[in-house]
């Protein structure tokens, strides 16, 4: 992101995002790779979208039992608050975040999601 100092913009990191590292299934990151691409926004964007629409409902429908077995590793960054509530109500559900992640992409928003351009804001 850009940060406006004196008049000037200075390229900074944003720090209210980090890295994470998970597995998740190839169909899902397909699947949202093309709404992604036909939305102007990022996967981690869309998944972002639905990973707060599952958390305001407080509440999750998830079978262990039909667990993707296509899953591969995927690496981005997520809002730092919003991975940590993931976290939170995963281990609450005795669920891994990636399922939680899967589970979520039922929930995405377009609306509500990001467009690409919003790494590149100006602050």
């Amino acid at each position: 992101m850009w940060v406006s100092v004196n008049g000037k913009l200075i390229q900074t990191t944003d720090n209210s995002r980090t890295k994470f590292r998970t597995n998740i299934s190839r169909s899902v990151i397909n699947d949202l790779n093309e709404v992604a691409a036909n939305n102007n926004t990022h996967i981690n964007y869309l998944i972002e979208s639905g990973l707060q629409n599952v958390l305001s409902k407080g509440y999750i429908s998830f079978n262990k039992e039909l667990r993707p077995t296509d899953r591969v590793q995927y690496k981005t960054t997520y809002d730092k608050d919003l991975l940590d509530k993931v976290k939170e109500f995963a281990k609450n559900h005795d669920l891994f975040i990636n399922d939680v992640i899967e589970y979520s992409v039922n929930f995405v928003d377009v609306e509500k999601a990001k467009k690409s351009n919003y790494k590149h804001r100006i602050e």
